[in-house]
């Protein structure tokens, strides 16, 4: 073979083998390689829980005094004198304040004037009345002597001691009231002297001496002379929502605390129960008796009570975070068979990790424990057990 024709049968050599691999990179180019089909997603589920709820919430009250009351005088008067000041401490028929009323002088010396006048009249008719009754008894034994006495002289006789009586009941009643209303403007009187009716601590004081003071309803009394509060013994009130009100019973002892007395705890007990909601608010007053005897409280005082949520029977829980909402809606992801479906609940008291909900939902039921509207209605799951942190 010449030289010339080896280089041609090289060159051929090459292009044939160029050919055929042009060839396999077309072929390999035109077969479409199929991706793998991805399966249902794993998702990881918690059970519906049936037990009974044992939970505590934080409600909002308020400390009020167990008695309060704005003292008013029971006449109208000037105070000559006031013992008292905001922060006096008071023990039951303690003087507050002395007044004085020159015109209650007078009148009860009027009334004692009209006392002895009708005492006098009554001695008088009394007098008379002998008088009369001897002059009868004497009428009437003479006239056991036919023709000493005319009868018409006895029956006058007679009707004279009758008439004498009578005046007798009249002057004593007159008495009588000359008597009651002397004892009323003495004790009118004694209304001059302000004590307190219960023991307690004056909150407020609005007058001073020379001041003109009188009742609720007449001259001078545009506002109470003191306020008394009774604060050894509070009323704790606690405006209970409505769906907490099962169970409450008197005697119960609630505990509480105040922001005055950071990380401390009082303690008081269920003494009155409303037994009715209010329209307005939907919730039920409840009042707590609190002892107050060291005065740490005051009336007056916001608090946050610790209050125990009741069923009367046991509740279905799930994990918070199982819970999913939407615009309007809120609701479980339950799964069936493998698919998952939306089940409409409504929810109720927290218990640490679980909330009590009400809805279509039966014990044992599986929903999914991160509850999610990107986790649609009918899709198909397969499911694992989640962790326990997260049930």
């Amino acid at each position: 073979m010449t030289l010339r024709e080896a280089m041609f049968a090289g060159l051929g050599a090459v292009f044939l083998s160029g050919g055929l691999a042009a060839c396999g990179r077309g072929n390999g180019s035109g077969a479409v390689e199929k991706a793998a089909a991805p399966g249902p997603p794993t998702i990881e589920v918690a059970r519906v829980l049936d037990q009974p709820l044992t939970a505590t919430l934080s409600l909002p009250g308020e400390l009020n005094p167990y008695q309060t009351v704005a003292i008013y005088p029971r006449v109208t008067g000037f105070v000559k004198a006031i013992r008292v000041d905001r922060g006096s401490h008071l023990r039951t028929g303690e003087l507050i304040a002395l007044l004085e009323a020159p015109e209650l002088a007078s009148q009860r010396s009027e009334a004692q004037s009209k006392l002895q006048s009708a005492e006098a009249q009554l001695g008088a008719v009394k007098s008379k009345a002998d008088a009369d009754a001897s002059t009868y008894d004497k009428l009437q034994a003479a006239a056991a002597t036919p023709g000493v006495v005319a009868g018409n002289d006895v029956m006058l006789a007679q009707k004279a001691v009758e008439a004498d009586q009578g005046q007798v009941a009249a002057a004593q009643q007159n008495i009588e009231a000359a008597r009651q209303s002397l004892k009323s403007l003495s004790e009118i009187e004694g209304y001059l002297k302000v004590t307190a009716p219960f023991d307690g601590v004056v909150t407020e004081r609005n007058v001073h001496p020379g001041a003109l003071v009188g009742p609720a309803s007449g001259p001078g009394a545009a506002t109470p002379m003191v306020r008394l509060v009774e604060n050894t013994r509070l009323r704790l009130v606690i405006p209970v929502p409505e769906a907490y009100t099962a169970g409450v019973t008197t005697g119960t002892e609630m505990m509480f605390s105040v922001s005055a007395y950071p990380g401390r705890n009082f303690s008081g007990t269920v003494a009155r129960i409303a037994h009715t909601v209010d329209v307005n608010t939907r919730t039920m007053a409840v009042e707590l008796d609190v002892n107050n005897r060291d005065g740490r409280l005051e009336p007056g005082t916001f608090c946050q009570v610790r209050w125990p949520v009741r069923r009367t029977g046991s509740s279905l829980l799930v994990p918070s975070g199982s819970i999913a909402s939407t615009t309007g809606r809120m609701f479980v992801v339950r799964i069936r068979n493998g698919r998952t479906e939306w089940i409409d609940v409504k929810t109720g008291v927290t218990s640490g990790a679980l909330v009590e909900v009400f809805g279509n939902l039966q014990p044992g039921d599986e929903i999914a424990a991160r509850g999610t509207d990107e986790l649609r209605a009918g899709t198909a799951v397969l499911t694992k057990a989640a962790k326990p942190s997260q049930t």
